[in-house]
């Protein structure tokens, strides 16, 4: 009696014991996996809570009286800082971007003394003649020129000449913006502010394991490592069950 051999191999209906055994091992270990990287990633949603930065703690506490034009020499200095956090953030909106540096060239204005009012104009019309210009002056006109604004803006704010807030401050403050700040851009910086600066964390994003918050390390270290451990753990099972059956190369 001819018996025809059939060639349709399906990894969901195995047809003998070892395609069986390796369908199994591979499904558990794809379990393993999927939940070491999906149930990580609900269980951080699940105990998330929004967190405000201290800046955006300390912006609230004066954005009444800033709103209100009565606020102290201190309170728009810490305004001005608190704003001067979110516009060196990158994804920031165009209009976003011209309402804080607008509120931060305002509270440089209202912190200036008249001698460093007339500095910081003069400095500050240099500087935007030497950026527009750029393609036709040297880089070191523009990086003496920024060096001079920086230095005057930094010590109005009270700032570290090397802090990081000290080397942006002199690109984010506009002659347009000196005089007046509009109500149309208190409306932005007002919703910006929380929009930049709440975060979602949790005990997972917050602990620190071998430098790194918890969560980085979890994602880009210990999930890599767990894959390989998963390639090795099958080659091991598959190994040994052919050995069980006498399979050997």
């Amino acid at each position: 009696m001819n018996q025809e051999n059939n060639y349709h191999i399906s990894f969901f209906r195995p047809t003998t014991q070892r395609a069986k055994t390796n369908r199994n091992t591979v499904l558990w270990l794809i379990s393993i996996w999927a939940v070491a990287v999906f149930g990580f990633h609900f269980l951080l949603r699940a105990i998330e809570k929004p967190t405000p930065e201290p800046e955006l703690i300390s912006f609230n506490e004066v954005w009444k009286d800033v709103k209100a034009e009565n606020a102290s020499v201190e309170e728009i200095r810490i305004f001005a800082k608190t704003t001067l956090h979110v516009a060196g953030k990158v994804f920031i909106t165009t209009e976003e971007r011209a309402a804080l540096d607008n509120g931060i060239s305002w509270a440089i204005m209202q912190l200036a003394d008249s001698m460093q009012k007339l500095s910081l104009k003069d400095a500050l019309q240099e500087f935007e003649t030497i950026a527009e210009k750029n393609l036709v002056v040297t880089n070191e006109d523009y990086v003496a020129s920024k060096k001079k604004l920086g230095a005057i803006v930094q010590q109005i704010l009270n700032l570290n000449p090397s802090s990081v807030l000290a080397t942006i401050l002199p690109l984010e403050i506009k002659s347009s913006g000196l005089s007046v700040l509009s109500v149309e851009n208190m409306t932005i910086i007002e919703a910006c502010m929380p929009k930049y600066m709440i975060h979602n964390r949790s005990v997972l994003t917050d602990t620190k394991f071998l430098g790194f918050p918890f969560h980085y390390f979890y994602t880009a270290v210990f999930l890599l490592i767990l894959f390989i451990a998963l390639c090795y753990a099958y080659c091991v099972r598959v190994d040994n069950y052919n050995k069980k059956v006498g399979i050997a190369e």
